[in-house]
Parts: structure tokens; sequence; C-alpha cells
């Protein structure tokens, strides 16, 4: 295991909070310190993680914040909204459509429909309409025999 410093433990936690693998964090480590650092290594600075449970309370703290702050930071930039990816897929439909590029609008279409439609979320109602339990419908099977016909030969 590489002897750390409090700088590179910083680095560490910092860009695991801000969801970077511990793959990318260890190659990342040695680009910036020249330091070779083991994934598993890096791993055990990540609370959510079964290895770094054990955390000490100061790099715990400094993950939360930085998490905190990235997913803020993320919710600012406008592709990230719904609304504006929207409002771009519009314009770029209407100009499709004045060079009459029909294939291109009818794809642009489709993606906002997928984008409405709630396609690229990982949201999934497991519930019936209006938060409900889902209806279901009991099933009957009727069972009849086959008729037997006796021909005579």
């Amino acid at each position: 295991m590489a002897r750390l410093n409090d700088a590179q433990k910083r680095y560490i936690v910092q860009a695991l909070a801000c969801y970077d693998t511990p793959a990318q964090v260890a190659e990342a480590v040695k680009e910036e310190f020249g330091l070779d650092v083991h994934r598993a290594q890096v791993a055990q600075y990540d609370p959510t993680k079964v290895s770094g449970q054990d955390l000490a309370k100061k790099w715990r703290d400094l993950f939360d914040d930085t998490r905190k702050r990235f997913r803020a930071e993320v919710a600012e930039i406008p592709i990230a909204d719904q609304a504006y990816r929207m409002r771009q897929l519009h314009r770029m439909v209407q100009e499709a459509m004045r060079r009459k590029n029909i294939v291109l609008a009818a794809a642009l279409l489709e993606q906002a429909a997928k984008e409405s439609g709630g396609m690229f979320t990982n949201k999934r109602e497991l519930s019936g309409p209006g938060g409900g339990p889902i209806p279901t419908m009991p099933t009957t099977i009727e069972l009849v025999a086959p008729s037997v016909q006796q021909s005579e030969n």
C-alpha cells in the first residue's frame, strides 16, 4: 500500500465524491502526484462502500460536503434540466423542418417524445393509476375435453 499524505487523501475523497470510480481516481492520482495507488486502497476512502465504512469522520464529512456541492452544481448545468433540453429540441426540429430535412425532424421528434415520456430517467412507476394498487383481473381458464367421434367403418 502506498503511503498517502493529507493532500493526496483529500484529492481521492473529493474525486470519489464526484462519482469517479476507484480505477479512475487511481489513474488520476498517478498523473497528479506520480504515485501508484491500487484501486482497492482508493475504495477505502469512499464511505458509501463496504471497504470505506470505517473512514475517519474528517474524511467522511469532506466526502459528504463535496458530494452535496457536486450535486448542486450539476443541477445548475442547463442541459441537466429537462425543460432546457426540450426547448433546444424544439429549436432543432424547427430548423430541420425549415431545411426540409424530414428524416432529422422525425428523429428529433422521437427523441423529444422519449424525453417527455421519462424514457431517460431511472424512475419507474410500480403502482397503478394515481398511485393506487395495480389492478388485477381474475383469470378463468375453462378446460374442455375433446369430443370423440366414433366413426363406423
